[in-house]
Protein backbone atom coordinates (compact mmCIF):
# COMPACT_ATOMS: atom_id res chain seq x y z
CA UNK A 1 0.00 0.00 0.00
CA UNK A 2 1.17 3.54 -0.68
CA UNK A 3 1.64 6.13 2.02
CA UNK A 4 -0.25 9.43 1.99
CA UNK A 5 2.39 12.17 2.08
CA UNK A 6 1.56 15.82 2.58
CA UNK A 7 1.86 17.48 -0.83
CA UNK A 8 3.87 20.68 -1.12
CA UNK A 9 2.21 23.56 -3.03
CA UNK A 10 5.12 25.97 -2.69
CA UNK A 11 6.44 25.82 -6.26
CA UNK A 12 5.99 28.96 -8.31
CA UNK A 13 3.85 28.80 -11.40
CA UNK A 14 5.46 28.37 -14.81
CA UNK A 15 2.12 28.25 -16.63
CA UNK A 16 3.35 30.60 -19.33
CA UNK A 17 5.10 27.62 -20.94
CA UNK A 18 3.26 25.36 -23.35
CA UNK A 19 2.37 21.92 -22.04
CA UNK A 20 3.92 19.27 -24.29
CA UNK A 21 3.16 16.13 -22.30
CA UNK A 22 -0.17 16.72 -20.61
CA UNK A 23 -0.31 13.13 -19.37
CA UNK A 24 3.16 13.13 -17.81
CA UNK A 25 4.24 11.85 -14.41
CA UNK A 26 7.48 12.31 -12.48
CA UNK A 27 9.28 9.85 -10.22
CA UNK A 28 12.09 10.41 -7.73
CA UNK A 29 13.39 6.84 -7.46
CA UNK A 30 15.40 5.37 -4.59
CA UNK A 31 16.51 2.08 -3.13
CA UNK A 32 13.70 1.82 -0.55
CA UNK A 33 10.88 3.94 -1.96
CA UNK A 34 9.76 5.80 -5.08
CA UNK A 35 7.98 9.17 -4.88
CA UNK A 36 5.56 9.73 -7.74
CA UNK A 37 3.75 12.86 -8.93
CA UNK A 38 0.93 13.10 -11.50
CA UNK A 39 -0.95 16.18 -12.79
CA UNK A 40 -2.95 17.72 -9.96
CA UNK A 41 -6.31 17.25 -11.70
CA UNK A 42 -5.87 13.47 -12.03
CA UNK A 43 -6.20 12.45 -8.38
CA UNK A 44 -7.13 14.03 -5.06
CA UNK A 45 -3.71 12.85 -3.87
CA UNK A 46 -1.44 13.72 -6.83
CA UNK A 47 1.76 12.71 -5.01
CA UNK A 48 2.19 9.23 -3.61
CA UNK A 49 5.06 7.16 -2.33
CA UNK A 50 5.47 3.49 -3.17
CA UNK A 51 7.83 0.82 -1.93
CA UNK A 52 10.29 -0.96 -4.18
CA UNK A 53 8.99 -4.52 -3.93
CA UNK A 54 7.62 -5.90 -7.17
CA UNK A 55 4.03 -5.72 -5.97
CA UNK A 56 4.62 -2.04 -5.11
CA UNK A 57 5.92 -1.34 -8.61
CA UNK A 58 2.86 -2.99 -10.10
CA UNK A 59 0.61 -0.96 -7.80
CA UNK A 60 2.37 2.19 -8.97
CA UNK A 61 1.81 1.23 -12.61
CA UNK A 62 -1.88 0.56 -11.91
CA UNK A 63 -2.25 3.98 -10.30
CA UNK A 64 -0.50 5.75 -13.16
CA UNK A 65 -2.72 4.03 -15.71
CA UNK A 66 -5.81 4.95 -13.67
CA UNK A 67 -4.61 8.58 -13.68
CA UNK A 68 -4.37 8.58 -17.48
CA UNK A 69 -0.58 8.88 -17.54
CA UNK A 70 1.22 7.77 -20.69
CA UNK A 71 4.79 8.95 -20.08
CA UNK A 72 6.93 8.95 -16.93
CA UNK A 73 10.18 10.81 -16.20
CA UNK A 74 12.38 9.06 -13.64
CA UNK A 75 15.31 10.53 -11.77
CA UNK A 76 17.52 7.81 -10.32
CA UNK A 77 21.06 6.68 -9.66
CA UNK A 78 22.62 3.23 -9.45
CA UNK A 79 20.43 0.40 -10.71
CA UNK A 80 17.34 1.06 -8.59
CA UNK A 81 15.44 2.33 -11.61
CA UNK A 82 15.84 -0.77 -13.79
CA UNK A 83 13.06 -2.97 -12.29
CA UNK A 84 10.78 0.08 -12.22
CA UNK A 85 11.44 0.90 -15.87
CA UNK A 86 10.82 -2.71 -16.89
CA UNK A 87 7.43 -2.74 -15.12
CA UNK A 88 6.42 0.60 -16.63
CA UNK A 89 7.54 -0.44 -20.11
CA UNK A 90 5.43 -3.59 -19.82
CA UNK A 91 2.41 -1.39 -19.08
CA UNK A 92 3.10 0.91 -22.04
CA UNK A 93 3.89 3.95 -19.88
CA UNK A 94 6.95 5.12 -21.88
CA UNK A 95 9.40 5.70 -19.02
CA UNK A 96 12.21 8.21 -19.57
CA UNK A 97 15.31 8.06 -17.39
CA UNK A 98 16.80 11.50 -16.71
CA UNK A 99 20.15 12.47 -15.25
CA UNK A 100 19.89 14.32 -11.94
CA UNK A 101 22.42 16.85 -13.27
CA UNK A 102 19.96 17.89 -15.97
CA UNK A 103 17.27 18.83 -13.44
CA UNK A 104 17.77 22.36 -12.18
CA UNK A 105 16.70 22.61 -8.54
CA UNK A 106 14.38 25.56 -8.03
CA UNK A 107 15.39 26.26 -4.46
CA UNK A 108 17.75 25.02 -1.79
CA UNK A 109 15.06 23.11 0.07
CA UNK A 110 15.15 19.57 -1.28
CA UNK A 111 12.42 17.09 -0.34
CA UNK A 112 11.11 13.97 -2.03
CA UNK A 113 7.71 15.58 -2.55
CA UNK A 114 9.12 18.72 -4.14
CA UNK A 115 11.53 16.69 -6.27
CA UNK A 116 8.95 14.42 -7.86
CA UNK A 117 6.60 17.39 -8.45
CA UNK A 118 9.40 19.34 -10.11
CA UNK A 119 10.34 16.37 -12.31
CA UNK A 120 6.70 15.98 -13.34
CA UNK A 121 6.40 19.69 -14.15
CA UNK A 122 9.58 19.76 -16.23
CA UNK A 123 8.51 16.63 -18.11
CA UNK A 124 5.07 18.09 -18.80
CA UNK A 125 6.71 21.10 -20.47
CA UNK A 126 9.08 18.90 -22.49
CA UNK A 127 12.21 20.18 -20.76
CA UNK A 128 13.83 16.84 -19.95
CA UNK A 129 16.04 14.77 -22.22
CA UNK A 130 15.97 11.04 -21.61
CA UNK A 131 19.11 8.96 -21.24
CA UNK A 132 19.88 6.45 -23.95
CA UNK A 133 18.35 3.04 -23.40
CA UNK A 134 18.61 0.43 -26.17
CA UNK A 135 15.58 -1.50 -27.30
CA UNK A 136 14.59 -4.70 -25.56
CA UNK A 137 16.33 -6.93 -28.10
CA UNK A 138 19.68 -5.27 -27.41
CA UNK A 139 19.51 -5.33 -23.60
CA UNK A 140 20.60 -8.98 -23.14
CA UNK A 141 23.64 -8.47 -25.37
CA UNK A 142 24.65 -5.36 -23.44
CA UNK A 143 24.27 -7.21 -20.13
CA UNK A 144 26.44 -10.10 -21.34
CA UNK A 145 29.12 -7.68 -22.56
CA UNK A 146 29.18 -5.83 -19.26
CA UNK A 147 29.39 -9.10 -17.35
CA UNK A 148 32.29 -10.21 -19.56
CA UNK A 149 34.16 -6.96 -18.99
CA UNK A 150 33.72 -7.33 -15.22
CA UNK A 151 35.07 -10.89 -15.31
CA UNK A 152 38.12 -9.79 -17.29
CA UNK A 153 38.81 -7.11 -14.68
CA UNK A 154 38.60 -9.70 -11.91
CA UNK A 155 40.84 -12.12 -13.80
CA UNK A 156 43.46 -9.41 -14.28
CA UNK A 157 43.60 -8.94 -10.50
CA UNK A 158 44.62 -12.57 -10.10
CA UNK A 159 47.32 -12.22 -12.76
CA UNK A 160 48.82 -9.54 -10.53
CA UNK A 161 48.54 -11.91 -7.55
CA UNK A 162 50.40 -14.57 -9.54
CA UNK A 163 53.13 -12.08 -10.39
CA UNK A 164 53.48 -11.03 -6.76
CA UNK A 165 53.86 -14.64 -5.58
CA UNK A 166 56.55 -15.26 -8.21
CA UNK A 167 58.38 -12.09 -7.21
CA UNK A 168 58.36 -13.09 -3.55
CA UNK A 169 60.07 -16.36 -4.55
CA UNK A 170 62.49 -14.39 -6.76
CA UNK A 171 61.32 -16.27 -9.86
CA UNK A 172 61.91 -13.73 -12.62
CA UNK A 173 59.68 -15.42 -15.15
CA UNK A 174 58.24 -12.13 -16.38
CA UNK A 175 61.72 -10.96 -17.42
CA UNK A 176 62.33 -13.85 -19.82
CA UNK A 177 58.86 -14.41 -21.32
CA UNK A 178 56.39 -11.85 -22.61
CA UNK A 179 53.33 -13.08 -20.70
CA UNK A 180 53.15 -15.32 -17.64
CA UNK A 181 49.63 -16.34 -18.67
CA UNK A 182 50.75 -17.37 -22.15
CA UNK A 183 51.58 -20.90 -23.27
CA UNK A 184 55.10 -21.04 -21.79
CA UNK A 185 54.23 -19.17 -18.62
CA UNK A 186 51.29 -21.33 -17.61
CA UNK A 187 53.06 -24.57 -18.50
CA UNK A 188 55.93 -23.65 -16.18
CA UNK A 189 53.70 -22.39 -13.38
CA UNK A 190 51.57 -25.52 -13.42
CA UNK A 191 54.67 -27.71 -13.19
CA UNK A 192 55.96 -25.63 -10.29
CA UNK A 193 52.67 -26.18 -8.49
CA UNK A 194 52.97 -29.92 -9.14
CA UNK A 195 56.32 -29.90 -7.32
CA UNK A 196 58.94 -29.53 -10.05
CA UNK A 197 61.92 -27.43 -8.93
CA UNK A 198 64.61 -28.28 -11.50
CA UNK A 199 65.05 -25.05 -13.52
CA UNK A 200 66.32 -26.92 -16.57
CA UNK A 201 63.26 -29.18 -16.68
CA UNK A 202 60.99 -26.20 -16.21
CA UNK A 203 62.76 -24.23 -18.94
CA UNK A 204 62.37 -27.16 -21.33
CA UNK A 205 58.62 -26.44 -21.31
CA UNK A 206 59.14 -23.27 -23.32
CA UNK A 207 57.12 -22.88 -26.49
CA UNK A 208 59.04 -22.84 -29.76
CA UNK A 209 57.89 -19.31 -30.39
CA UNK A 210 59.50 -18.07 -27.17
CA UNK A 211 62.27 -15.57 -27.90
CA UNK A 212 64.64 -16.50 -25.06
CA UNK A 213 66.55 -19.78 -24.88
CA UNK A 214 66.11 -22.55 -22.32
CA UNK A 215 69.38 -21.51 -20.64
CA UNK A 216 68.18 -17.95 -20.02
CA UNK A 217 64.77 -19.12 -18.80
CA UNK A 218 66.41 -21.64 -16.47
CA UNK A 219 68.39 -18.85 -14.77
CA UNK A 220 65.16 -17.00 -14.05
CA UNK A 221 63.66 -20.08 -12.38
CA UNK A 222 66.19 -20.42 -9.59
CA UNK A 223 64.48 -19.07 -6.50
CA UNK A 224 63.26 -19.63 -2.97
CA UNK A 225 60.21 -21.88 -3.19
CA UNK A 226 58.58 -21.05 0.14
CA UNK A 227 55.39 -22.88 1.03
CA UNK A 228 53.33 -19.77 1.82
CA UNK A 229 54.15 -18.17 -1.53
CA UNK A 230 53.42 -21.38 -3.41
CA UNK A 231 50.05 -21.52 -1.67
CA UNK A 232 49.27 -17.95 -2.76
CA UNK A 233 50.39 -18.76 -6.30
CA UNK A 234 48.18 -21.86 -6.42
CA UNK A 235 45.10 -19.94 -5.32
CA UNK A 236 45.76 -17.12 -7.78
CA UNK A 237 46.15 -19.57 -10.67
CA UNK A 238 42.97 -21.46 -9.76
CA UNK A 239 40.95 -18.26 -9.50
CA UNK A 240 42.38 -16.94 -12.77
CA UNK A 241 41.47 -20.15 -14.58
CA UNK A 242 37.98 -20.18 -13.08
CA UNK A 243 37.35 -16.67 -14.34
CA UNK A 244 38.64 -17.79 -17.73
CA UNK A 245 35.95 -20.48 -17.83
CA UNK A 246 33.28 -17.95 -16.88
CA UNK A 247 34.50 -15.57 -19.60
CA UNK A 248 34.22 -18.42 -22.12
CA UNK A 249 30.64 -19.03 -20.92
CA UNK A 250 29.90 -15.33 -21.50
CA UNK A 251 31.28 -15.64 -25.01
CA UNK A 252 28.83 -18.44 -25.70
CA UNK A 253 25.94 -16.26 -24.55
CA UNK A 254 27.20 -13.30 -26.58
CA UNK A 255 27.46 -15.42 -29.73
CA UNK A 256 23.92 -16.70 -29.19
CA UNK A 257 22.61 -13.17 -28.68
CA UNK A 258 24.33 -11.94 -31.85
CA UNK A 259 22.91 -14.86 -33.82
CA UNK A 260 19.43 -13.61 -32.96
CA UNK A 261 19.92 -10.44 -34.97
CA UNK A 262 19.21 -10.33 -38.67
CA UNK A 263 20.07 -8.02 -41.52
CA UNK A 264 18.68 -7.60 -44.99
CA UNK A 265 20.99 -7.72 -48.00
CA UNK A 266 19.97 -7.79 -51.66
CA UNK A 267 16.37 -8.30 -50.68
CA UNK A 268 17.09 -11.49 -48.74
CA UNK A 269 17.10 -11.97 -44.97
CA UNK A 270 20.45 -13.32 -43.84
CA UNK A 271 21.95 -14.06 -40.45
CA UNK A 272 23.60 -10.90 -39.20
CA UNK A 273 27.37 -10.86 -38.98
CA UNK A 274 28.52 -7.84 -37.05
CA UNK A 275 31.82 -6.31 -38.23
CA UNK A 276 32.88 -6.50 -34.59
CA UNK A 277 31.83 -10.12 -34.05
CA UNK A 278 35.34 -11.49 -34.40
CA UNK A 279 36.61 -9.03 -31.84
CA UNK A 280 33.70 -9.69 -29.45
CA UNK A 281 33.87 -13.46 -29.65
CA UNK A 282 37.60 -13.57 -28.87
CA UNK A 283 38.53 -13.58 -25.20
CA UNK A 284 42.01 -12.16 -24.77
CA UNK A 285 43.73 -15.08 -26.47
CA UNK A 286 46.73 -15.05 -24.22
CA UNK A 287 44.63 -15.10 -21.08
CA UNK A 288 42.70 -18.20 -22.16
CA UNK A 289 45.33 -20.32 -23.86
CA UNK A 290 45.36 -22.59 -20.85
CA UNK A 291 41.82 -23.71 -21.72
CA UNK A 292 42.94 -25.26 -25.00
Amino acid sequence: MSKRPRVSRSMKSIESLMVINKDAAGVDAGSAEHWVSVPEDRDEQPVRVFGTFTEDLRAMADWLVACGVNTVAIEATGVYWIPLVEVLEARGLAPKLVDSRSIGRRNKKKTDVVDCQWIQRLHAYGLLDGAFRPDAAMLPLRAFMRQRRMLIDYASDHIRHMQKALDLMNLKLHLVISDITGVTGLRIIHEILKGERDPNKLAALRDRACKNSEQIIAKALVGNYRAEHLFALKQAVELFEEYGKQIAACDTQIAAALAGFEKKADGATLPKRSPHLARISRVSTRALLFLR
